[in-house]
């Protein structure tokens, strides 16, 4: 399967140097470039994408909130986003993942590192840790929201489906939650695909900020 990138920065050379390292991979296509947020929804309309690699600061519309717009209006769906930013701060990190980015990587990794999230965030997985998630969000917490509101969606879920998403929201692994419930990987994997599915969330991230925003987890609970 080929996997269809957007590139969203707003340096020429940048974008260049992107479209070079991933045109140099078989199952790696980019199908197309954004100058801003604004620019890239603009794009997104005219292409078919499986993942968005998005700069964060940006002119007239910056990466968070085109992140925010590109999963609002695509919930569930692809593209998901991979945010890269040259500046290193939980900040960033917690705007972007609150917004609906599947990944959070700075510019200066190496060619290999950005290969393999565009490709894990492309199979529906998340580059940062639940746990990390985590901590982030207690840090944050005072920026969530008014205060926790039910989420109507969470209705829908079994009893060991709320289970397994409370342990998800803690930061622990499939292997983890596994021993905690007496049940096989396997198994915990099946219930992590059908939560996903039910509350039309892209990965385990947005598990855990949807667990903290709806109050089903509180901060350092």
């Amino acid at each position: 399967m080929t996997v269809r990138v957007v590139i969203v920065d707003d340096q020429a050379l940048v974008r260049a140097g992107f479209r070079m390292v991933l045109g140099s991979q078989p199952d790696l296509t980019v199908v197309g470039e954004a100058i801003d947020g604004a620019d890239a929804l603009r794009v997104l309309d005219r292409v078919e994408a499986d993942v968005v690699v998005m700069d964060i600061r940006m002119p007239t519309m910056d990466g968070v909130e085109a992140t925010r717009r590109i999963c609002a209006d695509r919930p569930g769906d692809l593209p998901r986003v991979l945010v890269l930013t040259t500046f290193d701060t939980e900040a960033d990190a917690f705007a972007a993942l609150q917004a609906g980015a599947s990944g959070f990587l700075l510019k200066n990794v190496p060619p290999e590192e950005l290969l393999a999230a565009i490709r894990v965030v492309a199979q529906g997985d998340s580059v940062v840790a639940p746990s990390i998630t985590r901590r982030l969000l207690d840090r944050f917490a005072g920026q969530l929201g008014p205060g926790p509101a039910a989420d109507p969606r969470l209705a829908q879920l079994t009893e060991r489906e709320r289970e397994i998403l409370l342990l998800v929201a803690q930061g622990l692994s499939n292997a983890e939650i596994a021993a905690r419930v007496h049940v096989a990987e396997a198994t915990v994997k099946t219930h992590v695909g059908r939560i996903l599915a039910k509350l039309g969330l892209r990965d385990r991230v947005q598990a855990v900020v949807l667990a903290y925003e709806s109050g089903l987890v509180t901060p350092g609970g």
